[in-house]
C-alpha cells in the first residue's frame, strides 16, 4: 500500500488516500480511494529503469469524474520501501499541473 505524503494544492489525493499497486511485467496498475476520492484507477507502463508513465481516472467526493496523466520516478529508500516522485496534469477540469510524492507504507 502507498499513501501520498506531499501533494500540490490543486490535487485531490491526501494522506488518507490508499493506493494498492500491482505489476505484471512492465504494466503497473492500481485501485485507490480515501480522503477526497471515492474511487480511482490508474494504469501505466514501467520503463527499464523504473520510471512510470500512467493515466488515471477517479470519482471525487463531489461526484465529479476527473482524469489525468502522470510521470513518476521511483526512489528506493534506505528501509527498502519505494517513494514515487510524481509530476501530473489534469486532462479534465482546469487542466492544471502539480507534483506529489507517494510512499510505500
Amino acid at each position: 500500500m502507498f499513501r501520498p505524503i506531499i501533494n500540490s494544492a490543486n490535487g485531490e489525493t491526501t494522506s488518507e488516500t490508499e493506493f494498492h499497486y500491482k505489476q505484471i511485467g512492465n504494466i503497473l496498475y492500481s485501485e485507490y480511494s480515501g480522503g477526497n476520492i471515492k474511487y480511482g484507477h490508474l494504469i501505466g507502463l514501467v520503463d527499464r529503469v523504473g520510471n512510470i508513465e500512467m493515466r488515471y481516472h477517479q470519482v471525487n467526493n463531489k461526484g465529479e469524474l476527473m482524469t489525468g496523466i502522470c510521470s513518476s520516478k521511483p526512489e528506493l529508500l534506505t528501509n527498502g520501501k519505494i517513494r514515487l516522485h510524481e509530476n501530473w496534469e489534469w486532462t479534465s477540469g482546469d487542466k492544471s499541473k502539480g507534483n506529489s510524492i507517494i510512499e510505500e507504507q
